[in-house]
């Protein structure tokens, strides 16, 4: 997203110049950075129209349209339009007055730039090779586009919609104008870009418009004459009156004949009936029969009373039969009128059906006609309704455009404007300094960190109380010089100090009475094994405790060349049967240390530790006439003699040299170690370098105590 290549060149290049007045001399120079910041809005915010915005329609990726102008911004036709804009030909850094940088350096520059080509590599992820830094004809060149959009850098502000333009060059006045430039330009062909295509998408709308309202004219031209032509005028909805005479016919034939069936029904009883006429429900219910049915009845009752009080020959009682004859007569003619009446109103009711049957017909023989005609004719109306919605919407669409490219609003604007720097950008040697004192102190942090890690020795106290799980009796300084040093000689007084507090320690180890047997051994022999185990001997024997040391290491017995001894007889003729006890006993120069010697070399000694011989002899040396009993023995990864004196001891003292022994070799030994179940295990760190490690007096002996000891003079 940025020129990243060409902007590294060039500070490659104006870092290294000629200063005037002096010669051939390399130095950096003051480099301007102008920023100007750019706002860059989703195309659609502006540019959508109302039916788009009502259909929530997204015209263009948001990602795409960043990128894709971010790429505009560093294209080669905004950077011509700028170029000439500023009229880079009379500006001093690209028209060749400004300062060159000499031929030194830009060997430099070529080389830095080759050198820093891998990591370029890898940050920007690109396969491209490099390219050579510009030479002076380059630089005279006038080529002044793509010497700008080298020194111009665009970078997006992450999470939102702006984006930095940058400038880097010599003059900070040039650098904001110059960046200015670039914005304003960019702002302004976004626009133009913009309105130029609205007003071209217009023209193509206008004449879409035309050639469709041709279209709906044709249309509406052809359905106007397929309804002359076919008289088709019905076919409307609100003109379709063929329907419904048809429905109205259904209606009224459905009611004919229902009043056929009613009238048949009537008409059919009538006949059934023959002379009983009376008898039938439509004849008793006439109005007329009624009447004289009753009358009839009252000149019965009339003749019957009459008869019974003047006789049959009486004026009145012939008055009388002679209205009940003519109303019988009349009764007879009414009834005759209503099955006539009856006859009639069938006989209609057939004929009326029959002709509204006929007229059903006729109708739907012109619905059917006209149903024929109604499938062009929709096909027709279809495709005038299509063509006239087609034709409203790019109308209303040409409109919309129309407006917004008026309106010439821009979704790109600069929000804030360059400013003339005041200081430089680079060289910033505040910072050089505090990147130079940060990457010294990560590399000095990083190969101590290193050596630490790579060495994998024993240190401190810590080291063996937490890792290897032994309780700790003490440390010992080294002693330089004297292979075997002794607090008899003259050593450094904290040397005989850490004895004397290691005989504490280990006297608090067996809080009972009677002889104490302990053995000392090592994990190889260069840990000061015999050492230690002479001066614990020592120390022990100096404090009023009668103590034996025994060499149990007959395979390089080395207790005799500590305390000057003869090794004619000891411990491996002792116990081969070839020496007796008082044979071997040596006594030294204090009378309450007394010492065998390993003797001289056997062939099996690892026989002679295993066998029952030793085992009595520390049982009888636990009765006898001493306090302490340190047996030396050899290192316990090289043979397995202290791992068969283990379980017969009261306690092991582990000796581990400081910084030389390694922890696998370590552990290894004190796994052997407790593997033989001893009754306890105690820790001694030997060779302790007090004065490259002043952490361990500090820490152990209190700051104030190593400083008085380490000024006073040896013993």
């Amino acid at each position: 997203m940025s020129n990243a290549g060409s902007l590294q060149r060039y500070e490659t290049l104006q870092t290294l110049v000629q200063l005037p007045g002096r010669r051939n001399i390399a130095t950096r120079m003051p480099i301007y950075r102008a920023t100007a910041r750019v706002l860059i809005e989703d195309a659609n915010t502006d540019i959508a129209t109302p039916s788009e915005i009502s259909r929530n329609v997204t015209l263009v990726d948001p990602e795409i349209y960043m990128q894709t102008q971010l790429r505009i911004i560093q294209g080669r036709d905004l950077s011509q339009r700028v170029a000439k804009k500023l009229d880079l030909e009379k500006v001093a850094e690209f028209n060749g007055q400004g300062p060159k940088p000499t031929q030194l350096a830009r060997g430099i520059a070529t080389v830095k730039y080759y050198a820093m080509w891998p990591y370029r590599l890898i940050a920007s992820s690109s396969s491209a090779p490099p390219v050579l830094p510009p030479s002076a004809d380059d630089e005279n060149s006038g080529d002044f586009a793509q010497r700008l959009v080298s020194r111009v850098n665009v970078v997006p502000v992450r999470g939102s919609q702006l984006v930095d333009l940058t400038y880097d060059g010599p003059d900070p006045v040039f650098a904001a104008r110059a960046v200015n430039a670039y914005a304003d330009e960019y702002v302004s062909e976004n626009l133009s870009l913009k309105v130029q295509t609205l007003e071209k998408s217009a023209e193509w709308l206008s004449g879409e418009v035309e050639r469709q309202g041709r279209l709906v004219q044709q249309s509406e031209m052809a359905l106007a004459q397929y309804r002359e032509k076919q008289d088709a005028g019905a076919l409307d909805s609100n003109q379709n009156i063929v329907v419904s005479r048809l429905n109205s016919l259904n209606e009224a034939l459905t009611k004919a004949r229902t009043d056929r069936i009613q009238k048949e029904s009537q008409w059919r009883q009538i006949q059934a009936a023959g002379k009983d006429v009376e008898s039938i429900s439509s004849v008793i219910a006439n109005p007329a029969v009624q009447n004289l049915r009753t009358q009839l009845n009252s000149l019965q009752q009339d003749r019957a009373r009459v008869s019974e009080r003047y006789g049959e020959k009486h004026p009145e009682f012939i008055k009388v039969t002679t209205q009940l004859a003519n109303t019988e007569r009349q009764l007879e003619n009414e009834i005759n009128k209503a099955v006539l009446n009856a006859k009639n109103e069938y006989d209609g009711a057939v004929t009326q059906e029959r002709v509204i049957n006929e007229s059903v017909n006729e109708s739907k023989a012109a619905a059917t006609n006209l149903g024929r005609k109604g499938v062009d004719y929709s096909v027709l109306v279809r495709e005038a309704e299509s063509n006239r919605t087609v034709y409203n919407q790019l109308l209303t669409r040409e409109k919309e455009l129309r407006v917004v490219a008026n309106s010439r609003t821009n979704n790109v604007r600069v929000v804030d404007r360059a400013e003339v720097p005041g200081a430089p950008f680079t060289p910033n040697h505040r910072r050089d300094w505090a990147y130079a004192v940060a990457l010294g102190l990560a590399l000095a942090l990083g190969m101590a960190f290193g050596i630490d890690y790579l060495d994998d020795t024993v240190k401190t106290p810590e080291d063996v109380t937490r890792r290897l799980k032994l309780k700790f009796l003490g440390l010992v300084p080294i002693v330089s010089g004297d292979r075997h040093p002794l607090i008899s000689g003259p050593v450094p007084h904290d040397f005989g100090e850490a004895y004397r507090s290691i005989r504490t320690a280990l006297a608090g180890q067996f809080p009972g009475d009677g002889a104490r047997v302990v053995a000392v051994a090592s994990s190889q022999p260069i840990e000061g094994k015999t050492t230690t185990a002479v001066n614990i001997a020592m120390a022990l024997a100096v404090g009023g405790a009668r103590v034996l040391l025994i060499d149990a290491d007959m395979r390089r017995p080395s207790v005799h060349k500590a305390l000057r001894m003869t090794n004619d007889r000891g411990l491996s003729q002792l116990l081969a049967g070839q020496a007796r006890m008082r044979e071997v006993v040596q006594r030294t120069h204090d009378p309450n240390l007394l010492a065998i010697t390993a003797g001289r070399t056997p062939a099996n000694p690892s026989e002679l530790l295993a066998s029952d011989r030793i085992r009595a002899l520390l049982t009888g040396l636990e009765t006898g006439p001493f306090d302490w009993i340190i047996v030396d023995t050899p290192p316990v990864l090289a043979v397995t003699d202290a791992v068969i004196l283990a379980p017969l001891v009261g306690a092991v003292v582990f000796v581990i040299g400081a910084e030389m022994t390694r922890w696998r070799l370590a552990e290894r030994a004190v796994e052997t170690l407790l593997g033989s179940n001893p009754r306890q295990v105690l820790a001694v760190l030997n060779k302790v370098n007090f004065g490259r490690n002043k952490y361990y007096y500090s820490r152990y002996y209190g700051h104030q105590y190593k400083n008085y000891y380490a000024e006073s003079p040896a013993a």
